[in-house]
């Protein structure tokens, strides 16, 4: 008899993998909480550098079904899901997305599905990546300031360049401004390359 194993992500611990849950519950799958792998990581990881997910990989074993709601709890870069969904099906483990209507993945219609989903995934990433440079590089020609503001005014930076030409250290401005060491360092660099 296969078990039934989940694996909820959240990439911030401000998140709760509760309606994930209810989501593969309310889908018929019944949890054994034995059997629930739950991770707060960024999607960005690879799946098999997560500590939760590499635990969960020991723990499967041939005819076993690994649910999730979505394939991006899986992973947001298409070859990380990919070889995962691959590694998984060389192991004889099933994959039900239930966003794709339960399809297991390791399957022929799954594996096309889940190409076709992770093609348009990276479209759609690249759009927004060039949507993002192109507003970049308008606010530039527009002579708008990117960035953070800076942390000290431009009175309190001069002050910092005469306290270190006195001799003043790095930690002892950082105490006397409440800003961090790296933001008067900074200012030093600033100052030296100009």
């Amino acid at each position: 008899m296969s078990r039934i194993f989940i694996y909820a992500r959240v990439s911030t611990a401000d998140q709760t993998t509760d309606n994930q849950l209810l989501e593969i519950e309310s889908a018929g799958f019944a949890i054994n909480d034995r059997r629930v792998v739950t991770e707060c990581i960024s999607g960005s990881v690879a799946a098999n550098e997560r500590p939760q997910f590499a635990k969960l990989l020991d723990r499967l074993e041939p005819g076993d079904v690994l649910v999730v709601t979505k394939l991006d709890r899986l992973g947001r870069n298409a070859m990380d899901v990919r070889s995962t969904i691959e590694r998984l099906a060389a192991d004889e483990i099933r994959v039900h997305c239930l966003a794709l209507g339960g399809m297991d993945l390791t399957s022929a219609a799954g594996k096309m599905t889940m190409g076709v989903l992770i093609v348009m995934a990276e479209f759609e990433r690249d759009l927004l990546i060039e949507r993002t440079q192109s507003g970049l590089a308008r606010a530039r020609e527009e002579g708008k300031r990117l960035g953070r503001p800076p942390t000290l005014t431009k009175e309190h930076q001069a002050e910092v360049l005469h306290r270190l030409s006195a001799g003043e250290s790095v930690s002892q401005l950082a105490r006397d401004y409440q800003t961090t060491r790296q933001s008067i360092m900074r200012i030093r660099e600033r100052a030296s390359t100009t």
